[in-house]
C-alpha cells in the first residue's frame, strides 16, 4: 500500500510540475452568498420565529392648517410600546420636515442641477414643550440631528411590554415643493395641500440593527413602526379634508346630502359624486356651516403612517370596493376642475377600485376602510389608504400611477419592509404586481411592457449599471428606475413565468405576504420564504440577479443528428447567471413541443449536450419561447436548420 501511495504522489507531483491551474466547476455560482440562518426571532424557513418581537407606537394628534401663511401647527402624544427584550433609555424619531432646510443632509447631497427629490429649503420643524415619561419624573431632554430626533427618558422603558409617552407641539411651513411626495398644488380657485411626513414619528428598533436611523435624503423613502392613530385636522369651514383611515365625525363636517351620497356610493359599483363639479365653491350646499373652522376627525388602526389632503375646491366622488371575504371598502377621489374630464380624473375612482379589487383577489385582502386618490403636485406617492397622483395625469398615465401607488398598500404598507435601504422590496415587488393588474384591468384596456425584459437589454449591457442591492440614495439617478423597479420586477416575473411556474410561485409569494403582514421582513426572510415554500434552492438566482450585477446569456452552439431516432442539441451558458433552459422544438412535420432542462446542467460546466429522442427531423430550436429572459445576446437563442 505504501508503494502505491508513493507512486500516486510522484505522479501528481509530476503533473503539477507542468500545470499549476485546474479546471474549476461552477459551484461558486450556487453557493450560499449571505448569512441566512434562522434564530428564535426569524426562522430559517423565512417566517417570523417563535420569539419574533416588534415595537409599536400609537399617536393622538391634533393639527391645524393655516392656509393664509401656509403653516401646519400641531400637538401630539405618542405612546411607545417596547416589546423588545432590552430596556430602552431613549427612542429615535423622524422629524423629516427638517429635510427642507439649506443645511440638511438631503439638501447638501442634491446635485446643483437638482433632481426629482429637490425640495424647498426655507422650512424645517419647530418642536416645543416636549415631555417624555416612562414611570418616573418627566424628561424634556432631546437631541435633533438633521431629520432624526433622539428623545431621552428619566427611567428606561422596560423590556417585554414596557410603555412610555412622548408629547410635544410642532410647527412647520408647508413646502411648495415637497420632494415629489407632498406639498402644495396651486389652482385657479385655491391650493390643494398634500400633507405627509407631517408629524414626528417613531423609527424602527429591531433585532437586526437595533435603531434604524438612516437620514431622509431623497430617494430613500420610509421605515416606521406600526400603531393606532387618532388624528384631527382643523381647517377653514369651506375646506374638504380626506385622509388615511375612517372619518369618524362625518355628521359634524358633512351635509346630510353628502352623507347620503356617501352611503349611496358604498353600495354602488359605479362612481357617485359626493360633491359634483357644478357644486364646487357653493358652500351653501356643500358645507354644514358658513363661517369659522371645522375639525375633521380620523382614526386608523395597525398602520405605519397616515397622510391627508385638504382644499376648498375639491370635486369628490366615490364607489364601492368589493373584497373577497364579502367585506366592503370605498374608493374615493378628490380633484379640481383643472383635472376633470371623461378620460381624466373622473375615472380615478374606477381605477382605484379596479386596482384594489385585483390585488385583494390575487394576493391579500385590502385591510383599510377607504382608498383615496388625490390630484396633487406629487407625481405619484403612496401612503396607507391615500395616494397623491399628479393632477395633470390622464388616460393610461393616470391608470399607471394610480395602480402603482395603490399597489404600494401591499408593499410596504402591509408588508413593512425598510424602504430606505431596500427600495426593491417595495418598488420592485409593486412593479411586479402592477403588471398583472394592468393586463387584467377592463379586459386589457391598457398594456404593460414590464414582462418584456428584452426591452431593457441595453441597460443590462451598460457598464454603468448597478445592482438591485444598491441603496436608493447611493444609486445613480438614471439607474434607480432599474435597480429599484424594473430589474427586481423582471426577476419576479422570471421566477413566476419561467423558473417556478404559477402555482409554486404564488404559494410562496402569498405565504411571504401573509406571514410578514404588518411586520418587518429583511431580504434574507424573503429569500428563505420563497425557497422553503417553493421547495427550491435559488441561491444561484438571488446571488446572480438580486445581489450581483451579471447577466443572462444562454445560446445554442450546435444541433446535429445523432442517429435515425435522436438529435443532439448543444446548449451554452455564456452569461454570469445560470438559468434553466426552456426551449421549444419545431419539427419538419409542423408539430412542436416545449422542454425544460434544469439549472443543474450548469453546475459543472458551461456547455451541455442534450439528447433529444425522437425520429422526427428538427427544423427550429428556440430558447425561451415566452421571451421572459433578458438575454443580452439573442442572436444565438434560435437555431434554424439550413435548407
Amino acid at each position: 500500500m505504501k508503494r502505491i501511495y508513493c507512486t500516486l504522489l510522484a505522479g501528481f507531483l509530476g503533473i503539477t510540475a507542468f500545470a499549476q491551474e485546474v479546471d474549476a466547476n461552477n459551484q461558486n455560482k450556487f453557493d450560499d452568498f449571505m448569512y441566512r440562518r434562522g434564530n428564535v426571532y426569524r426562522s430559517a424557513s423565512g417566517i417570523p420565529g417563535p420569539e419574533y418581537w416588534q415595537n409599536s407606537a400609537d399617536y393622538v394628534i391634533e393639527a391645524e392648517l393655516d392656509d393664509v401663511n401656509n403653516i401646519l401647527k400641531g400637538k401630539m402624544t405618542m405612546t411607545y410600546h417596547n416589546n423588545s427584550p432590552q430596556e430602552l433609555e431613549y427612542v429615535w424619531m423622524y422629524v423629516e420636515q427638517n429635510r427642507f432646510t439649506e443645511d440638511s443632509r438631503g439638501t447638501l447631497t442634491t446635485p446643483i442641477a437638482g433632481n426629482r427629490y429637490s425640495g424647498d429649503t426655507n422650512g424645517g420643524l419647530t418642536i416645543t414643550n416636549l415631555v417624555a415619561k416612562s414611570k418616573g419624573k418627566e424628561s424634556g431632554k432631546y437631541l435633533i440631528s438633521d431629520t432624526r430626533m433622539q428623545v431621552f427618558f428619566d427611567n428606561p422603558i422596560k423590556a417585554n411590554g414596557g410603555k412610555a409617552t412622548v408629547s410635544m407641539n410642532f410647527e412647520f411651513k408647508i413646502p411648495e415643493e415637497g420632494m415629489d411626495r407632498m406639498g402644495q398644488y396651486k389652482t385657479e380657485n385655491g391650493t390643494t395641500y398634500s400633507m405627509a411626513q407631517w408629524y414626528p414619528r417613531a423609527a424602527v428598533y429591531d433585532d437586526v440593527v437595533g435603531w434604524n436611523t438612516e437620514p431622509y435624503l431623497g430617494a430613500g423613502e420610509f421605515y416606521v413602526e406600526y400603531g393606532n392613530f387618532d388624528y384631527k385636522v382643523t381647517v377653514p369651514y369651506n375646506f374638504i379634508v380626506v385622509g388615511s383611515g375612517e372619518l369618524v365625525n362625518a355628521k359634524d363636517v358633512l351635509t346630510k346630502n353628502e352623507m347620503n351620497r356617501l352611503e349611496q356610493a358604498s353600495e354602488s359599483d359605479k362612481t357617485v359624486y359626493i360633491i359634483s363639479p357644478e357644486e364646487v365653491g357653493n358652500t351653501s350646499i356643500t358645507r354644514p356651516v358658513q363661517n369659522g373652522k371645522l375639525t375633521w376627525h380620523f382614526k386608523m388602526e395597525n398602520t405605519r403612517d397616515v397622510a391627508f389632503a385638504a382644499a376648498k375646491n375639491f370635486i369628490w366622488d366615490a364607489a364601492r370596493i368589493n373584497l373577497p371575504s364579502g367585506k366592503k371598502a370605498m374608493a374615493q377621489s378628490v380633484y379640481t376642475k383643472e383635472s376633470d374630464g371623461n378620460d381624466r380624473w373622473s375615472r380615478s375612482t374606477e381605477y382605484t377600485k379596479g386596482s384594489i379589487e385585483h390585488y385583494s383577489s390575487m394576493w391579500y385582502e385590502y385591510p383599510y376602510p377607504n382608498a383615496v386618490n388625490v390630484a396633487s403636485n406629487a407625481g405619484g406617492m403612496e401612503y396607507p389608504g391615500v395616494s397623491f397622483c399628479h393632477a395633470k395625469s390622464w388616460g393610461a398615465d393616470l391608470w399607471d400611477v394610480t395602480d402603482h401607488e395603490f399597489g404600494h398598500n401591499w408593499f410596504p404598507m402591509i408588508v413593512g419592509s425598510n424602504e430606505r435601504r431596500y427600495a426593491w422590496m417595495d418598488e420592485g415587488f409593486n412593479t411586479f404586481i402592477n403588471y398583472y393588474s394592468t393586463v387584467n384591468f377592463n379586459n386589457g384596456e391598457y398594456t404593460s411592457d414590464v414582462a418584456k425584459s428584452r426591452n431593457r437589454v441595453m441597460w443590462f449591457r451598460w457598464k454603468g449599471r448597478e445592482s438591485i442591492s444598491t441603496y436608493p440614495d447611493v444609486a445613480k439617478a438614471m439607474n434607480l428606475g432599474y435597480t429599484a423597479y424594473y430589474k427586481p420586477a423582471t426577476g419576479l416575473i422570471m421566477l413566476r413565468e419561467y423558473i417556478l411556474g404559477h402555482e409554486r410561485f404564488d404559494n410562496a409569494f402569498k405565504t411571504y405576504i401573509n406571514k410578514w403582514a404588518f411586520k418587518h421582513p429583511q431580504p434574507s426572510d424573503f429569500y428563505n420564504c420563497i425557497e422553503n415554500v417553493a421547495g427550491e434552492n435559488l441561491n444561484w438566482f438571488w446571488k446572480g440577479w438580486f445581489v450581483g450585477n451579471g447577466n443572462v446569456d444562454l445560446g445554442i452552439a450546435k444541433v446535429s443528428q445523432y442517429d435515425d431516432d435522436s438529435t443532439i442539441i448543444t446548449f451554452i451558458n455564456k452569461g454570469d447567471i445560470p438559468m434553466p433552459v426552456v426551449f421549444k422544438i419545431f419539427y419538419e412535420d409542423n408539430s412542436s413541443e416545449i422542454k425544460t432542462l434544469p439549472v443543474e446542467v450548469w453546475q459543472r460546466d458551461n456547455e451541455w449536450k442534450y439528447l433529444l429522442k425522437s425520429p422526427k427531423k428538427v427544423k427550429i430550436v428556440d430558447i425561451d419561447p415566452g421571451r421572459f429572459l433578458p438575454d443580452i445576446d439573442a442572436t444565438d437563442n434560435t437555431w434554424i436548420k439550413e435548407e
